[in-house]
């Protein structure tokens, strides 16, 4: 009977530490993956100030999920990457000799879970719509959504602004 109680809190004791270790090794993991999400969605980040800059329109795009959503202050939702690409090219055909001048984006209060990540954004820019017009300041603070692809990468999923200066204005930007 003792023998049999030293090999049961024995085995007990043993599984007791492997639980113990593989838990560990597992949070590690976890935290392995949080850090990489991270640093994919930092790179995100800069690769959208890039494509702001240059206005590219491949660059823009490619920062958006197949099922992306953009709302813009006195327009509907644009539903969907080509939608979201069909407001770019009208933008574009309304202003094109605009150039960006400058391009912040701050991303806040980021949250992961399940494949998503979501949080606050803070954008700050300047730009000329026209070689000829005087330099006008915009910034807005908003909502973003984003959806991890199956590459580790992440993209736009939704992009809610809920302030900007040019709200307050009726969409006449503040010049200096």
């Amino acid at each position: 009977m003792r023998l049999t109680s030293l090999v049961t809190i024995l085995v007990f004791v043993a599984g007791l530490g492997i639980g113990y270790f593989a838990r560990g090794a597992a949070g590690m993991l976890q935290r392995r993956k949080h850090a990489a999400d991270l640093a994919a969605i930092e790179k995100l980040n800069q690769e959208d100030i890039q494509a702001t800059v240059t206005q590219d329109p491949k660059l823009l795009m490619d920062e958006w999920d197949e099922d992306g959503v953009r709302f813009t202050p006195g327009s509907p939702p644009q539903v969907g990457k080509q939608a979201i690409a069909a407001g770019n090219e009208k933008f574009h055909a309304q202003y094109p000799g605009m150039k960006v001048l400058s391009y912040t984006s701050e991303l806040k209060n980021l949250q992961v879970e399940d494949g998503l990540a979501w949080g606050w954004f803070e954008k700050k820019g300047e730009y000329k719509l026209s070689p000829e017009s005087p330099p006008a300041s915009w910034q807005a603070k908003g909502l973003f959504v984003l959806k991890r692809q199956s590459d580790g990468s992440w993209k736009g999923l939704m992009g809610f602004p809920v302030s900007e200066d040019e709200l307050a204005t009726g969409g006449n930007a503040k010049s200096r």
